[in-house]
């Protein structure tokens, strides 16, 4: 069994309801009125980087496949819309044999994107894409949000493991796509038991402050832990006094003590401090995992510390202070009719207020100097220039509706670390700033 391939519980069954009224009320207009058919491109990009952030993350490709694929409107979904008296009998019927059959292409999940980068572009009729949009959003939204915190984080930990363990900080499914986000951004596993079901993401986890006090003594609960779970368990000792607890622990366990963990107080102070006592006692090798609403600045302030390990929960599962990435998802060109073959003309709104959106069906590419680092993001409507050809962002995600690029997870962990790797040094940088490259239309 294929634990991936099982899907999450939901609350509703399909994913055809992850919209919004108004998709459909479009949906039924456009149908009224023949424009339903017309060729059209949607692209999802945000206009800005969060503020101080110097580049963004893809996150959550894999499951706007996942969407895409489920969305299906089966009849207890029709029997609610038409009870609700939400679409008209035609639309309904239409939508009842609905399956996208367009194309999607993006930046492969892990990717690192810029303000103004086309992070996903659908392309099929009007109808069938704008059903998309709400779904499409709530996904690369929260999960590109995440994964962006968790590499900052990782960055800040220089190589140093990091857990999430934001589980109980966020709703139950939120935590689950928040768990995939973080191993993606470069998180090596996870204290949620249903996201390593359904990802194969590591599970890690020992014991709470309530086993301790559960027990007569902290003895008797490092006993009952060690006995049960092995001398290379993890010992949590700030339920009282840190260092009789160091004490108790390597009493107990012996130098053999896998780890001990640090859940409150001044954590670099207290890190030195149990380190020395370790190594005192003989345990140079019992590593120290600190907790305690942790983020990259916290991770930061520890590079020095005797740390061989952090785990991350509130901070991580909001995105470190930024929950959304602000992305839309905007028509940028549709057909002049219904006609297959009638061109494409590109089209954008335009207002006042920081809304504008450029027209066009776009690529992407980034420009490198000669060193290999990149330079500038590129994004242009015409054709790709020859120097860029091997340097396009976008790939092929669905053909015809049927997904092309599924991949292990493995797969996007690995391209973001690399994609972070190729650019400039002052990318990892914590303080504010701006986007790290500049974004270039030709």
């Amino acid at each position: 069994m294929n634990p991936a391939d099982l899907g999450l519980p939901v609350d509703v069954p399909s994913t055809a309801l992850f919209t919004d009224h108004y998709e459909l009320t479009m949906l039924q207009a456009a149908l009224a009125n023949g424009t339903a058919d017309r060729r059209s491109v949607f692209e999802v990009f945000t206009r800005r980087l969060p503020e101080g952030r110097r580049y963004g993350v893809v996150g959550g490709t894999g499951r706007v496949l996942d969407a895409v694929e489920n969305f299906r409107f089966d009849g207890a979904v029709l029997d609610f819309l038409r009870e609700r008296a939400v679409v008209d009998m035609r639309t309904l019927d239409w939508l009842a044999s609905y399956r996208f059959s367009g194309d999607i292409w993006g930046y492969p999940e892990g990717e690192v994107y810029f303000p103004g980068s086309p992070v996903l572009r659908v392309e099929g009729s009007f109808a069938e894409c704008v059903l998309l949009e709400t779904v499409i959003l709530s996904i690369l939204n929260h999960d590109s949000a995440i994964a962006a915190a968790a590499s900052r984080m990782s960055s800040a930990a220089g190589g140093r493991p990091l857990i999430e363990m934001g589980a109980r900080r966020t709703h139950e499914l939120a935590a689950v796509a928040a768990s995939r986000a973080a191993y993606v951004g470069g998180f090596t596993s996870t204290s949620d038991l249903a996201a390593g079901f359904r990802y194969g993401i590591p599970t890690v986890g020992t014991s709470a402050h309530a086993f301790t006090l559960l027990h007569d003594s902290e003895r008797d609960a490092f006993t009952a832990q060690v006995a049960s779970l092995g001398r290379d368990t993890t010992l949590l000792v700030d339920t009282y006094d840190v260092a009789e607890a160091v004490r108790t622990a390597v009493e107990v366990a012996g130098t053999e003590l896998g780890a001990v963990r640090i859940d409150s107080g001044d954590l670099l102070l207290v890190a030195h401090r149990v380190r020395q006592q370790l190594d005192e006692l003989g345990a140079t090798q019992t590593r120290i995992v600190v907790t305690s609403d942790l983020d990259e600045y916290a991770i930061a302030s520890l590079a020095a510390a005797p740390v061989d390990a952090y785990g991350v929960g509130t901070q991580l599962v909001t995105g470190s202070g930024h929950p959304t990435c602000s992305m839309v998802y905007k028509l940028v060109a549709r057909a002049t009719s219904a006609d297959p073959k009638a061109p494409l003309a590109p089209v954008a709104k335009k207002s006042t207020g920081g809304k504008t959106s450029l027209g066009g069906r776009k690529w992407a590419a980034r420009r490198v100097d000669a060193d290999g680092v990149a330079e500038a993001e590129v994004i242009g409507t015409g054709p790709v220039p020859a120097a860029l050809a091997d340097r396009q962002l976008l790939t092929q995600l669905v053909k015809a509706g049927e997904v092309i690029a599924r991949e292990p997870l493995e797969a996007a962990r690995d391209r973001h670390r690399a994609a972070r790797a190729g650019l400039p040094l002052s990318a990892t940088q914590l303080s504010r700033g701006e986007a790290v490259l500049a974004t270039e239309y030709i």
